[in-house]
């Protein structure tokens, strides 16, 4: 059996892939992964082993491109979907499933690629908050924010649909007519499917079943990483008290005046010191005192074990790598399913959410303050206990049930 792991998007979209491409190739089934090329994701996939097939563009390039461009989201879309296609297309050839995940026109193309070639095709998301329920409201779009007379959750899952036809409807009707294929009405449940797959961890994000849908929550996949950390941050580690890591992942920050000085004085005024995760939004050290240290990618599970408390931007791989470390966590949401996380970490009393989306001088004192005081570092450490490791595992057994049984 041949499979094609298809996402656009950041590490959070990719890595889960890795995972599920490792789990599957320890059952004995072929696994390659479609994503996009940059630097990080090459050197991720080649050290795992897994063979890349690379998307239609870098993701770092699309984003400046798309910035530089100033088209909005429909137009952006209409570049997306046939690019993708003919990228993913070429890299299923042979296989026998695709599963998709990432930014929607990337999944809606692959899903395109699953009916042309008569395949297997399966939606997996992330967080709870992507797939339809009456339990939740749906996240919004831009241009498309919730109406207030709409307070019932499926009335907004019907403004959703609503949405995401006019966002993303031209675009993928006019690949599919191009290439054969009828033109939907209803976008996103053809692309997400009526059987989803939720690969979040069930302690972490409850999933309440619907007639929605026929959701399977698999539990997160989550990548095993068993390299050392590097002889510096040893030394540093080994050097005093356990600091507090700060980094907030492919999150650019742009919004937020010198993230890196406000969080080390923030730290620094509860008495403790810094590790600082470069991350896409480069954070740097803004001194020369012998309090901070700053790393770039490295074993998270290995480092959050070791550190008195995470302060992140509430990305799901990161939320569930401190909860699985037991590491108490501040929260400093800034989009898409990130306030959920961020509600998710306070609601568990594993720690705390920032107020807003921009930490300022004396805005994360409260929070990073609740991240360490005791009763929140002994949560933490019980909830850790809590939090699964094989859901990468369960969603590979699952694929391959699902696809012998459509042979069958």
């Amino acid at each position: 059996m041949r499979v094609l792991l298809s996402t656009y998007g950041s590490r959070g979209d990719v890595q889960p892939l890795v995972a599920l491409g490792l789990a599957l190739q320890a059952i004995g089934v072929e696994a390659l992964v479609s994503a996009p090329a940059d630097a990080e994701f090459v050197e991720l996939l080649g050290r795992e082993a897994v063979p890349l097939e690379p998307a239609f563009m870098p993701v770092r390039q699309w984003i400046e491109q798309a910035k530089q461009s100033g088209l909005r989201l429909p137009q952006l879309a209409a570049k997306m979907v046939p690019a993708q296609f003919d990228a993913i297309a070429a890299a299923a050839e042979g296989c026998d499933a695709i599963v998709a995940t990432g930014l929607f026109p990337s999944v809606a193309a692959a899903r395109s690629v699953a009916e042309k070639r008569g395949i297997h095709f399966s939606w997996a998301a992330f967080c709870p908050l992507m797939v339809p329920s009456p339990h939740h409201p749906p996240m919004e779009y831009p241009g498309w924010s919730h109406p207030p007379e709409l307070t019932d959750n499926l009335a907004l899952w019907a403004f959703n649909a609503q949405a995401k036809k006019a966002l993303f409807g031209e675009a993928v009707n006019t690949h599919r007519a191009s290439i054969a294929l009828p033109t939907l009405d209803n976008v996103r449940d053809h692309v997400f499917t009526h059987r989803p797959w939720l690969a979040s961890d069930p302690v972490l994000s409850p999933w309440q079943p619907t007639d929605l849908n026929d959701a399977v929550q698999t539990g997160a996949w989550i990548l095993p990483d068993s390299r050392p950390l590097p002889a510096g941050l040893e030394a540093f580690l080994a050097s005093g008290e356990p600091p507090v890591y700060v980094g907030f992942g492919s999150m650019a920050m742009h919004a937020a005046e010198d993230p890196a000085r406000t969080a080390i004085e923030a730290v620094r005024a509860q008495g403790r010191r810094v590790i600082l995760g470069r991350g896409w939004a480069n954070l740097a050290l803004i001194d020369d005192q012998e309090d901070c240290f700053v790393v770039g990618e490295v074993n998270q599970q290995a480092l959050f074990a070791r550190v008195a408390a995470v302060m992140h931007h509430g990305g799901a791989g990161t939320t569930t790598a401190a909860a699985r470390a037991g590491a108490p966590q501040v929260v400093v949401p800034q989009v898409a399913d990130q306030p959920y996380w961020a509600s998710r970490v306070t609601e568990l009393g594993i720690g705390a959410a920032h107020d807003g989306s921009i930490p300022r001088a004396g805005s994360l004192l409260a929070p990073l303050r609740t991240a360490l005081a005791a009763d929140t570092r002994e949560r933490a450490f019980a909830v850790a206990k809590t939090i699964r490791s094989d859901g990468a595992v369960i969603a590979a057994e699952l694929l391959v049930a699902e696809v012998r049984g459509k042979r069958q």
